[in-house]
């Protein structure tokens, strides 16, 4: 039987965020946005689903003047993330 995916990671960048930060664990919004290629509205779209969720925490502060918002990986997204993939495993080709 086919264990459900987390419709959350279903999203092309919503994934592609999860997959950045469980290797760093936390990331600048402009590096997100230059990796995956997107635009910041659409990012910061996901982004506040994926805290919403719990997946991740946003620190907003400033660097020089200038806004700089962090993202982190929770210990939840961490977990969601690790069974999205395994329950992904699940899956096998037709034959």
């Amino acid at each position: 039987m086919l264990k459900d995916l987390d419709p959350l990671l279903l999203n092309q960048i919503r994934l592609g965020v999860m997959s950045l930060l469980v290797s760093l664990k936390e990331a600048e919004f402009n590096y997100l946005r230059e990796e995956l290629k997107c635009t910041a509205g659409n990012l910061s779209a996901q982004l506040q689903k994926l805290k919403d969720a719990g997946y991740i925490d946003i620190e907003k502060t400033f660097k020089n003047n200038y806004p700089l918002t962090t993202c982190r990986i929770t210990k939840k997204g961490l977990e969601a993330f690790r069974r999205h993939f395994e329950h992904l495993k699940s899956y096998k080709p037709f034959k």
